[in-house]
């Protein structure tokens, strides 16, 4: 079984994503620390939007074999450096959310991902958490 990470913007979506892979999305708190689960680790949008927190992400990172970068469909902005991607260990995979969301763009939100140099093939899965599109997929390819 695989260790995730995920790491992206507040309110991205982040725990609920993982929360939807777990197959329960009720009750989803705001992350407040870095939480550790059995298979996951979910980080406070805040440690990606402060460089003082990069360091404790990186040493996270060493613990997982996936680092999710998450992306939401609805925001016209990115918190991730250019390249962040090469510094974290491990296979990075993108994570486009809210793509059920009246207001997504799904190619812009693709656009915002692709300059953070994600380790691998660059992958990339859209998903809604409450609608449960793409979550198959991704659950197979992080064999999960």
């Amino acid at each position: 079984m695989s260790k995730i990470m995920v790491v992206g913007a507040v309110g991205a979506g982040k725990s609920t994503i993982l929360a939807a892979l777990r197959g329960n999305v009720k009750d989803v708190k705001k992350t407040q620390v870095i939480e550790f689960g059995a298979q996951t680790v979910d980080t406070p949008g805040e440690y990606i939007e402060n460089p003082r927190f990069y360091r404790a992400l990186l040493s996270t990172a060493l613990q997982v074999d996936y680092v999710l970068f998450v992306q939401d469909a609805t925001s016209d902005r990115s918190v991730f450096p250019p390249g962040i991607g090469q510094l974290f260990p491990g296979y990075s995979v993108g994570i486009i959310t809210k793509v059920d969301h009246p207001e997504a763009n799904v190619e812009r939100a693709k656009g915002l991902l692709h300059h953070l140099a994600l380790k691998g093939k660059g992958e990339v899965f859209e998903v809604s958490a409450l609608a449960g599109d793409g979550l198959e997929e991704l659950k197979q390819r992080l064999e999960l």
